[in-house]
């Protein structure tokens, strides 16, 4: 068995001839998301998924950002200053078509293939969010309630409320909720 086999290797330990690794800048995704006082519009880059950007639990860097009041519902203005979001402070995330990398049928499949879908109403005040999620055999959806390493959890074919006002728009029906606000 060679030595220091579980040893991280250093700049000054890589294999001679190795070619430098850059970090994928990913793509450019919409980012809406909900705070209890404010809508946040703008964009951000990821890799991956977006519900795994935002288990990170690390800030999120956004740009051309724009904001508006979530209780009188007014227009977007421009937040220029807003370049980073704690995830900690959003309620919830409304997730687009984009929020996905590129996928096949098949693979869409495969990852829903051994999970029990379940119809919820979940409040999360000020906010309630009607919708199915999607669990693994056995697991009973009150377990939605208890602390788990996913910070955000994917509701589908998802309505968001504020005081009975819808504020997902209908094209969009998946919503990242923050189970720490359940």
């Amino acid at each position: 068995m060679p030595f220091n086999l579980f040893r991280r290797r250093g700049k000054e330990d890589a294999p001679t001839g190795a070619a430098p690794t850059a970090r994928s800048p990913g793509r450019k995704v919409r980012f809406d998301g909900l705070s209890e006082d404010w809508r946040l519009v703008g964009y951000m880059q990821i890799v991956g998924r977006l519900s795994d950007a935002l288990n990170r639990r690390e800030p999120v860097e956004l740009s051309e950002m724009r904001w508006a009041s979530v209780v009188d519902g007014g227009p977007l203005e421009d937040a220029p200053g807003l370049r980073t979001i704690d995830p900690y402070d959003l309620i919830m995330v409304l997730a687009g078509d984009d929020s996905l990398p590129p996928l096949s049928e098949e693979e869409r499949a495969a990852l829903r293939l051994h999970k029990v879908s379940y119809d919820v109403e979940l409040a999360l005040p000020p906010y309630r969010v009607v919708g199915r999620v999607y669990l693994f055999p056995g697991t009973d959806p009150s377990k939605l309630l208890e602390r788990a390493t996913e910070m955000f959890m994917p509701v589908t074919d998802a309505v968001a409320t504020l005081e009975g006002r819808r504020v997902n728009d209908p094209n969009i029906d998946t919503i990242l909720v923050n189970r720490f606000y359940l």
